[in-house]
């Protein structure tokens, strides 16, 4: 409406001013064009004002707030999109929208920014499409307005459209920068108020509590930088859509590789811990492993990585934290990945050293049966292509819920070390033979009967027992078997996960 009147007004004083003209009638066609178009609406063409508006979008707040955004340490909202995508691949939507407030003296002209504060539009990431937007915090900190949220749907919903993945990288990331990015629902002050409880921005929401203590966020990094160039390579892990099959890429290490390091990584103390993670690295191609939220509830390992160049979902038990104690928190953390890599076509592949779920008030109280059992049904209902390799322990209903052949697992393995029972030997003896003699000799029996993978094998519950530096190739083999899996669950207007 503002541009409208605005509009009218222009075209008055120039009916005005081609009114003093003395006697129009005597001047040619030619010399009328010629004076119409010295009295346009404004004095600068179109071209003009569409070069000066674009200018304008470019530098967002001014260089004033820009300089201030470096002083911090964090990049403007383009120049994150130019390090995020490929070179020259940024189209740009909306570049000329304004928003459209009037209160508060926001229709002025001084308050209006081309673009807002997002910019939004499509490029590449190493060759394959993605939309994305990136809120410019020196426009109003890059708080939504009406114009703002439309400019994000508009590229949500071409995305849609043509089965592409959005990035947002917000004001406030949820990949969170270490001593610069914050998230909470409300802030320091708000909780003084209410609470009156002391606390900083960093205690509250900072990217060292979401990372470790609530889970909110799943990596910090050390700057802008860091966290962009990550981006860029967790983005090569995934489909475009969910209806795209996991991606394959060329692959330049062995399928077949043997780890010889693998025969003598499981302690032969059950009681010794060692690094999960030198199991998972050493079956990966070329050891790369992308982890997702590396130190929240660490006694589970979840990530991404790639098998003869196809990409594959990881979970694995961390002896290392808490014996590999399945809790509330690794067990949520379980589930939601191992549901992410369903429902986008990744296989999963699960590495068991489980001795059980940690025992205590503290996880009874919290809802233990209730948060376990969300990693049980996320296995249980996920119909991708799943791997599973005993290592070691996996007793009781702990390592019924890691992928189990019970749990439609496609292929499970066990090394020579595992040990399928319902608990520990020293636990059962203690049980069984409470109140007798000889406890140390039935110890030794159970041992001989259960610590091992035999019982499990003769079976069914696992379809081989193999040497561990042969894990890689078994791996790999099994994938290239399982790639036209079809396999579908029963109609139900939703799942009934418990939340």
């Amino acid at each position: 409406m503002r541009s409208s009147l605005g509009l009218l007004h222009g075209l008055k004083c120039s009916f005005k001013s081609v009114g003093q003209i003395p006697y129009a009638g005597a001047l040619t066609r030619s010399k009328v064009l010629q004076n119409a178009r010295c009295y346009s609406v404004s004095h600068l063409s179109v071209q003009e004002r569409i070069e000066q508006k674009r200018k304008a979008a470019l530098t967002g707040g001014g260089q004033l707030r820009i300089a201030a955004q470096h002083k911090r340490g964090k990049l403007t909202a383009r120049e994150r999109l130019e390090l995020l995508l490929d070179p020259d691949s940024f189209v740009e939507y909306d570049m000329f929208v304004e928003h459209r407030c009037s209160d508060f003296g926001m229709e002025a002209d001084h308050n209006k920014y081309p673009g807002d504060s997002v910019v939004t539009g499509q490029g590449r990431i190493n060759g394959r499409l993605v939309y994305v937007f990136s809120q410019d915090f020196t426009v109003f900190g890059g708080s939504l307005s009406g114009a703002h949220a439309q400019k994000i749907c508009k590229i949500m919903d071409q995305a849609m459209m043509v089965g592409a993945p959005v990035i947002g990288l917000n004001k406030i990331q949820v990949k969170s920068i270490n001593d610069t990015s914050y998230l909470f629902i409300t802030g320091p002050d708000v909780v003084k108020s209410v609470t009156n409880e002391d606390v900083t921005q960093e205690e509250l929401g900072g990217a060292k509590t979401h990372t470790t203590v609530s889970g909110v966020a799943h990596r910090a990094f050390e700057n802008d930088i860091d966290a962009l160039l990550n981006l860029r390579n967790f983005f090569n892990f995934l489909p475009l859509s969910n209806k795209d099959p996991a991606p394959v890429t060329e692959c330049h290490d062995p399928r077949d590789r043997p780890v010889p390091g693998l025969d003598t990584i499981v302690p032969f103390e059950s009681t010794k811990a060692y690094d999960m993670l030198d199991i998972v690295h050493g079956v990966l191609d070329e050891r790369e492993f992308f982890e997702i939220m590396p130190n929240y509830a660490k006694n589970i390992v979840v990530g991404f990585a790639r098998m003869n160049g196809r990409t594959v979902g990881i979970v694995g038990n961390q002896p290392k934290v808490a014996s590999g104690c399945l809790d509330i928190n690794s067990s949520v953390k379980g589930a939601r990945f191992v549901r992410f890599c369903d429902a986008f076509n990744i296989p999963i592949i699960t590495f068991v050293d489980v001795p059980g779920f940690l025992p205590g008030t503290a996880q009874e109280y919290g809802g233990i049966i209730r948060h376990g059992a969300k990693l049980l049904y996320a296995f249980a209902e996920a119909t991708v292509p799943k791997i599973t390799v005993i290592t070691r322990k996996a007793y009781g209903g702990a390592y019924d819920v890691m992928s189990s052949k019970h749990l439609r697992g496609d292929v499970n393995y066990a090394w020579p070390s595992a040990e399928v029972a319902v608990m520990g030997a020293k636990g059962a003896v203690q049980i069984i033979f409470r109140g007798k003699e000889n406890q140390a000799e039935a110890e030794a029996e159970y041992v001989e009967k259960f610590a091992n993978p035999f019982p499990a094998a003769v079976r069914g519950f696992v379809d081989d027992i193999i040497q561990p530096s042969t894990t890689r190739k078994r791996i790999c083999r099994d994938l290239e078997v399982l790639a036209s899996k079809k396999q579908t669950n029963p109609w139900k207007k939703h799942a009934n996960i418990p939340l």
